[in-house]
């Protein structure tokens, strides 16, 4: 009579039968198996990653664990850093806006604009474009630049203005001769449209380090401050 039954041999060596992958199954499918099995745990041995002597699976496991525990934890301490840089930002924010309401004059709130972003910003090169639809104001030399919305220093920017929402990334060749003569070293910007489909203009914020402004940068800070701007240059 045959000893078969269920298409495997009884008594036929387990290698025949199981397989990592139906182990792996099996323990997925019964977690209690090791509170069943204490001992067994106990006694299991893994290797070091390391090298060296076997470790216990309860060492393996709490080993894992902490390493778990510490990119948590740098999770979180980089969570609270940017938290704080946040809140930095904001009352910078929240303060220039305090300088623009208490200038008396559309000259002295550019004066203003232009300070605060170098000094409280650390903007390494400004450039305030104002189109034909903002008010006339003092222009600063260098800062504040007036151009039609077809000019042709205009048209490197289209893509962006038509969007109208923030950015942030690298320059191309012609955005960067909006710098003038540091149009070589500026290497990366923020753009931020000023008022409804960027009526008004645009403010670009330059710097000579490439990753200074990438495209992973938050957008809602300079949303906010394009949305200052805008109510600034119409009072």
């Amino acid at each position: 009579m045959s000893q078969q039954q269920g298409g495997a041999a009884v008594g036929a060596p387990l290698t025949e039968t199981l397989s990592e992958d139906s182990i792996s199954d099996y323990l997925k499918r019964h977690p209690d198996f090791f509170e069943r099995h204490g001992s067994l745990v106990l006694g299991l041995k893994l290797p070091h990653r390391a090298g060296g002597a076997s470790i216990s699976l309860v060492e393996r496991q709490v080993s894992m664990l902490r390493q778990r525990n510490g990119q948590l934890e740098r999770q979180l301490k980089d969570l609270v850093a940017v938290a704080k840089q946040n809140d930095v930002l904001v009352e910078k924010i929240h303060q220039l806006c305090l300088k623009l309401m208490r200038a008396p004059n559309l000259g002295l709130r550019l004066e203003q604009l232009e300070t605060g972003l170098r000094e409280d910003f650390a903007a390494e090169r400004a450039v305030l474009v104002l189109f034909p639809a903002a008010p006339e104001g003092a222009v600063r030399e260098g800062f504040v630049r007036r151009f039609g919305t077809d000019d042709v220093d205009v048209r490197p920017f289209a893509t962006f203005l038509r969007a109208a929402k923030p950015r942030c990334g690298p320059l191309r060749d012609r955005q960067k001769n909006i710098f003038d003569r540091d149009a070589d070293a500026i290497t990366s910007a923020a753009f931020v449209p000023l008022g409804p489909e960027s009526s008004l203009g645009f403010l670009i914020i330059g710097s000579r380090d490439p990753d200074h402004f990438h495209p992973g940068k938050r957008m809602d800070f300079l949303a906010r401050l394009g949305e200052v701007l805008a109510v600034a240059l119409r009072e």
